[in-house]
This record gives C-alpha cells, sequence and structure tokens, in this order.
C-alpha cells in the first residue's frame, strides 16, 4: 500500500510540474512532440557539417528514391513540409528536407551572411555532403528565391524545380516587414493574417511563449530581411535563364507575394507550368497539401 501510494504520488507531482512546465514553455514542449512522433513514424533526424557549420535535416521515404530537396522560407524550419512531404514519400521519392543555417535545429552563426546567394551556396554543400548529385529542389517563400540562386549556379545538378510561393522578383514588399519579428500579440496576429486566410487565434500562454522565441531568433530573420531588401539577389534576370523544368505553385490568397507575381515568374520562365491553388495563401503546402500535393507529385512523374 505505501508503495502505491508513493507511485500515485510521484504520478501526481509528474502531472503537475509537467503542466506547470507546458504552461511556462509550450513551444519547447510542442517541439519535443514533434520530434517525438518524427521518430516514432520513422522520420531520420540527423546533422551534417557544411563550410564548417552543422546543418541539420530530416529525410524519409526509400533509400533508393529519387531525391527531393526541400527548402523552407523565412523564420521557420524543416518541420513545415509535414503536411507535404507524405505525398512525395508515398509516391516512392526520397525527401530531405534541411533546417538552413540559422533556423531550426542547425547552428546560427554570428558571421553568417543569411542571404538568399549565401544560403544557395549551403544548399549545394548540404548536397555534397550527403552525396546527392543531382535532385529534384523545391523552396518555398525565401526558400523559393534561394532554389532559383541554386538552380541558376549548378544547372547540371537540378533535374527539376519547384517553387512554392516564392520571393525573387524584384518588387518591394506591400506589407510592413516588421510584423515577421513581432514585438506583440496584436503584431502576431497581423502576421498569421497575412500568412493565412484564416488565421487560429493562439492561447495567451502560448502566444507570449511565441514572441519569446521569435525576440530570441530575430536578429537572424532581420539580416536576412535587410538582405533581401537591397534586391541584390533578384532573380528577374535569373529565370528566363533557368533550363530545367519548372513547377510554379501559388495561394491565390496569397497577401505576402500576390499572384501576379506568379504570372510574371511564368511568363519569365516558358518551360514553366503554373498551378494556383484555389482559397489559399502564403501557407499553401501546408494548410493546403491536399491540393498541392497531387500536384507535385504529377509534376514529378512527367
Amino acid at each position: 500500500m505505501k508503495l502505491f501510494k508513493g507511485l500515485l504520488w510521484l504520478v501526481v507531482i509528474v502531472t503537475v510540474v509537467s503542466a506547470l512546465g507546458f504552461l511556462l514553455h509550450p513551444i519547447y514542449f510542442l517541439n519535443e512532440w514533434t520530434y517525438f512522433e518524427e521518430w516514432r513514424n520513422g522520420v531520420e533526424s540527423r546533422d551534417v557539417t557544411v563550410a564548417g557549420i552543422r546543418m541539420h535535416y530530416i529525410a524519409e521515404g526509400p533509400a533508393g528514391g529519387q531525391p527531393v530537396v526541400l527548402v523552407h522560407g523565412l523564420g521557420v524550419r524543416a518541420e513545415e513540409w509535414a503536411a507535404l512531404a507524405p505525398y512525395l514519400v508515398r509516391a516512392g521519392y526520397r525527401v530531405y528536407m534541411p533546417d538552413l543555417p540559422g533556423y531550426g535545429r542547425s547552428q546560427k552563426p554570428a558571421d553568417f551572411s543569411y542571404s538568399l546567394h549565401d544560403e544557395a551556396a549551403m544548399v549545394i554543400g548540404f548536397m555534397d555532403a550527403l552525396g546527392l548529385t543531382r535532385v529534384d529542389l523545391g523552396g518555398w517563400s525565401m526558400g523559393g528565391g534561394i532554389v532559383q540562386h541554386v538552380a541558376f549556379d549548378h544547372p547540371g545538378r537540378i533535374r527539376k524545380l519547384i517553387l512554392f510561393d516564392a520571393v525573387g522578383l524584384k518588387e518591394p514588399p506591400q506589407f510592413d516587414t516588421r510584423l515577421f519579428t513581432p514585438e506583440n500579440a496584436d503584431q502576431l496576429f497581423q502576421l498569421q493574417t497575412l500568412l493565412s486566410p484564416h488565421p487560429v487565434q493562439l492561447p495567451g500562454f502560448i502566444v507570449r511563449d511565441v514572441l519569446k522565441v521569435s525576440h530570441r531568433n530575430e536578429w537572424v530573420v532581420k539580416r536576412a530581411i535587410a538582405s533581401m531588401l537591397t534586391g541584390k539577389d533578384a532573380t528577374d534576370t535569373i529565370l528566363p535563364q533557368l533550363k530545367v523544368p519548372v513547377l510554379i505553385v501559388w495561394g491565390s490568397a496569397d497577401r505576402v507575394f500576390p499572384v501576379s507575381q506568379a504570372r510574371t515568374m511564368h511568363r519569365l520562365v516558358p518551360q514553366s507550368e503554373l498551378d494556383i491553388v484555389p482559397g489559399c495563401g502564403h501557407l499553401a503546402p501546408k494548410e493546403c497539401a491536399a491540393q498541392v500535393g497531387p500536384m507535385v507529385v504529377a509534376f514529378e512523374r512527367e
């Protein structure tokens, strides 16, 4: 009986401490749950060193499948592909999703530029480190700008290119870029509204922790935005020179990069295919994976 009571008290204490920890640091607990789910589902989680920088990546799919490398956008991480990747895996592709330097579980070097061009060099270094000689390459938002540089600088390494609501054109943003480093709950909700037609109202304790994490990493985001705003890495002149098949996927309700930019990119790349996803915003690969996934697989199989 004493042993039972002791175990009961232990369970109560662990439950209370865990609940308190979740209330104080929900992002940490949610991240750990995500990583556990990845492990449970057989998603590989590994590190590789590129140019002296530790890069983390996740990978899934058959080892012998055609490799697909997916590059995330500003301020996020590899897990943003969690909704889309299974479509490629089920179709037999081997999917690699790196955390770019400065993001996710990768190293955040203080002396790195975080420009599109330098991140593109890290993507090639990542491919070299894993022995990936020729891949299908996809990029979302900022990642879309990065992969355009990869495909231009290393055309023989890319079989197909996929751009999801991608940065690239030398057009000034029509939104307040400071929203990507929100300082309060109102700015965070404005950012959510900018990214998605259907923003979710987060509980206050999660909002507070999101803002703490954002503040901790905002120097990376600000450096990346400052570099993009210079226009030095704009891809207007690069796009017409791409020779590989290109799929452009865009949310019709994207408020970050309006669909007019998708049409401009489509005109600049004669061999491109444009798929506009009705009712979706900037997060189309995540929030509208049910529509986007089959589009991507069909393009891959062409």
